[in-house]
């Protein structure tokens, strides 16, 4: 099993699966912020396990997002898309609750946060 870590460029590098699934996370973007949820750092943790199967734990930025009922099931079938990956599961956690420090630098230039 391997795990995603926030230096997506390193994780592209070491394991092109990993690579291959942080580029589908970077094409999915929040509906209410025009960054993606892996900028955004709405993703806590992607385990790959055997047989290509993913496990996500994300967030939202708010606990009463409008999307939280149908955004993890669009997160998985981005990852399920993805050369390799057989199956995938999104979990929404809510701890640690989001916060703009989450962000990518690149996130925060994005929205003029910097």
């Amino acid at each position: 099993m391997s795990e995603i870590t926030s230096d997506s460029s390193a994780v592209e590098q070491n394991n092109p699966l990993q690579g291959s699934i942080v580029q589908a996370l970077k094409g999915v973007y929040d509906p209410e912020i025009p960054v993606n949820i892996y900028d955004l750092g709405l993703i806590y943790n992607v385990d790959i396990g055997d047989g290509g199967v993913v496990n996500i734990n994300m967030t939202l930025t708010a606990p009463g997002c409008p999307v939280a009922e149908t955004f993890p099931g669009i997160v998985e079938q981005t990852v399920e898309s993805v050369e390799g990956v057989t199956e995938a599961h999104v979990e929404l956690v809510w701890d640690p609750p989001w916060t703009m420090e989450m962000m990518t630098e690149e996130a925060k230039l994005e929205l003029g946060l910097m």
